[in-house]
């Protein structure tokens, strides 16, 4: 039995051959997303002390454009953007801004003072400050 090194290169290469024409042909290519209608925001979420901060990704996006409510104690982050018709020259082959609508829905855990919650967006980051109410003293019940 004779072994021969080329047939795993040969088969590295083609791999690699494969990939490539994977890649490139992939960019030029259409891609329907109909059947989602909305995409979520990148965010964090971090417990403090005193409160919850939660800090949303919304890069171009103006204030105008962002609305935060309140149902059933989970919290909705919706922001819409449109895009601008733009006259230009030459073939479109890769279109990767979206525009359209993003939403982000959170359960809110049952200390969160809803009343006082406050949002600020500043440099494409929304901010919002979700404090935690103060913990009522259990109280003992007498049976009569």
């Amino acid at each position: 039995m004779m072994l021969t090194p080329f047939r795993r290169n040969q088969l590295r290469r083609s791999n690699m051959i494969s990939l490539f024409d994977e890649f490139f042909n992939r960019a030029f290519e259409e891609e329907s997303n109909d059947d989602a209608n909305f995409r979520a925001m990148a965010m964090d979420i971090v417990e403090h002390e005193k409160e919850y901060e939660v800090l949303a990704n919304l890069p171009g996006f103006k204030k105008d454009n962002v609305k935060i409510s309140i149902h059933d104690n989970q919290l909705l982050i919706e922001a819409n953007v449109e895009s601008k018709s733009e006259e230009q020259e030459g073939t479109m082959y890769r279109c990767e801004r979206y525009s359209g609508n993003y939403r982000r829905n959170l359960l809110l855990p049952d200390n969160a003072d809803v009343a006082k919650i406050s949002a600020k967006m500043e440099d494409g980051i929304l901010r919002l400050s979700i404090p935690k109410r103060e913990a009522s003293p259990q109280k003992e019940i007498v049976i009569q």
